[in-house]
């Protein structure tokens, strides 16, 4: 029973990213949904594209990224549900592809501008997410610095840079962008 003037939480919140690759910013939107709503379902954009400059990492690698910076950050897996969804090439269809390929949710949770006005239309209640260090960490930020060398670690979680680390991501960008990599 809630109390009185408790607010009731929305059932789930849907987040759609690429998560090229899964930054701070991500977490922290994240954990902002799950103030609002029990359940959050992150969808995976673009999940067909891999190996260029702006989806340098498969679906599954980004799958397995968000789920270890998900256990890292402390938030609940059990309120976490994570899909894939590929795109359609046709704004009209997409709103329907992300709903095939998701469990039901409510509410939308994005500041792309077209992502709000495709989901409003479809009737759709969209709020937008606090930025967090938005100048830093977005993705086109951090793959530019892992191109040039810059530092980047600082603005993913500790298994994200670990990970991509491992499967050698910085030189696989690089060699999207036909740039030698130094070392």
């Amino acid at each position: 029973m809630e109390s009185k003037g408790s607010v009731k939480k929305v059932r789930r919140g849907l987040f759609v990213g690429r998560f090229q690759p899964p930054h701070l910013g991500h977490l922290h939107a994240i954990k902002q949904i799950l103030s609002e709503c029990e359940e959050v379902v992150i969808a995976i954009g673009s999940a067909q594209y891999s190996h260029t400059l702006e989806n340098p990492f498969t679906a599954g690698e980004r799958i397995e990224m968000l789920l270890m910076a998900i256990r890292e950050s402390g938030i609940p897996m059990e309120r976490v549900i994570v899909v894939a969804v590929p795109d359609v090439g046709e704004h009209s269809l997409w709103v329907s592809k992300v709903v095939s390929f998701s469990p039901t949710f409510q509410r939308v949770y994005t500041n792309n501008p077209l992502v709000r006005r495709l989901f409003e239309e479809a009737g759709y209640e969209v709020k937008p997410i606090i930025l967090f260090r938005r100048r830093e960490e977005m993705g086109k930020v951090i793959r530019q610095r892992m191109i040039e060398g810059g530092e980047w670690e600082s603005l993913v979680p500790r298994s994200v840079a670990e990970f991509i680390k491992k499967i050698r991501g910085v030189e696989r960008l690089r060699d999207a962008v036909g740039k030698d990599y130094p070392g």
